[in-house]
């Protein structure tokens, strides 16, 4: 497993995540488990591994074990919750968030987008904000995005057992889902993604939550109601979604298309 060998800043936004170097040679952003947000480094477990798994443009990500000696050495650690196992995502230099760029001609990796938006709604992932994809210039006239940041998915970073067992069906609010759909060309780009999801194997599904290190505090129950959701929301749910955000958000905006 890699080792911590400096830190270097703490990054913005609400997940108090944090920039450190490994032994690797390669800076990742660590998020610690913390009081209020509970379920923040078990959404972004699943979420990555599911997202990883469908091939969707996410950083490379892996548990981590900070030692108490280095986060001692820093004040913006040392008060943080000391569980055994931390969540690390690779560092994407050089990249702009959605706000930080006015203009995006192209996205290089436009074959993604659909994927991207499906996750979310399976996931029920209300916080794809334009803050929560980075966008890498691939050439003068192109971008290419990633998707960071799944502390959110579930609909909360706290959320409850009554709270997973009834999660909201509804089109989402997005403004980078719009943006996203500019991009895709066709909505069959939307059904093949469909039938990726439905045909994630269960016991993946199983296998990636149980996997949720034990000192996050994610009960068995919890554990048993995360691959319930995703297997009803994929099955009985997501289509129905995609169905809906075709028809009131992709069409309208290509409505004038050729």
């Amino acid at each position: 497993m890699i080792q911590p060998v400096a830190y270097k800043k703490t990054l913005e936004g609400k997940s108090n995540a944090h920039l450190i170097t490994f032994n690797d040679g390669r800076d990742y952003v660590v998020k610690y488990f913390q009081p209020g947000f509970e379920k923040a480094l078990a959404n972004e477990w699943v979420a990555y591994c599911l997202a990883r798994y469908l091939g969707l443009p996410i950083p490379f990500a892996k548990l981590v074990e900070i030692p108490q000696e280095f986060s001692s050495q820093y004040p913006e650690l040392s008060q943080m919750v000391q569980t055994q196992t931390q969540f690390a995502s690779l560092y994407v230099p050089e990249c702009f968030n959605g706000h930080q760029v006015t203009n995006v001609p192209a996205i290089s990796n436009k074959e993604s987008l659909a994927g991207v938006i499906l996750f979310d709604y399976w996931m029920c992932n209300r916080d794809r904000t334009r803050k929560n994809i980075i966008l890498c210039d691939n050439s003068t006239n192109s971008y290419n995005l990633w998707i960071i940041d799944h502390a959110e998915v579930f609909a909360s970073y706290n959320w409850t057992l009554e709270d997973i067992e009834s999660l909201p069906i509804t089109i989402l609010k997005s403004a980078t889902h719009q943006i996203m759909a500019y991009f895709i060309e066709n909505e069959q780009n939307f059904y093949e993604q469909l039938e990726i999801i439905q045909e994630i194997p269960i016991h993946l599904i199983e296998e990636i939550v149980a996997a949720i290190p034990d000192d996050w505090q994610v009960t068995n129950e919890e554990r048993k109601a995360i691959v319930t959701a995703l297997v009803t929301r994929r099955k009985r749910i997501l289509k129905k979604l995609m169905e809906r955000f075709i028809k009131r958000v992709y069409q309208p905006i290509h409505a004038n298309d050729e």
